[in-house]
């Protein structure tokens, strides 16, 4: 028996990242992190290195890039000249909803040496939700 999901199931999902859904999201925060976060205040305090503010235009809602049973994304642009607040190597970047304290998304990113003071680039990146297989 085949399985299938509508795509606007899984946009639903995502579209909570990008304009809320209920008690879940926006997201309304970028943080680069000197390591992977499991919580709200792990990202936003604990190992945050630089922060920036989105909003839902930051974000892209699309067709996902596996192939397959219609898979979907949504995509943060870059940002760019992000201030760093704390000295650290960054490892890890987050999309927090800091209104409810939310972690909602972590990804890796290449590991680099940031200086308070200085600034920071981060480019755009995307977290994909695949049909059921």
């Amino acid at each position: 028996m085949a399985k299938r999901v509508n795509p606007s199931v899984l946009d639903k999902a995502l579209d909570s990242i990008k304009t809320g859904s209920g008690t879940v999201g926006p997201c309304n925060k970028m943080v680069v992190c000197s390591t992977e976060p499991t919580n709200y205040t792990e990202a936003n305090a604990t190992y945050m290195l630089a922060n920036v503010a989105m909003t839902g235009t930051d974000f892209t809602i699309a067709n996902g890039d596996g192939a397959g049973n219609t898979p979907r994304k949504v995509t943060s642009g870059a940002k760019n000249g992000i201030s760093v607040s704390n000295s650290g190597t960054a490892t890890h970047v987050a999309w927090i909803d800091s209104t409810n304290a939310i972690l909602l998304e972590v990804t890796t990113c290449t590991s680099q040496a940031l200086t308070a003071g200085n600034t920071v680039n981060v480019p755009a990146w995307k977290m994909e939700i695949g049909a059921p297989t």
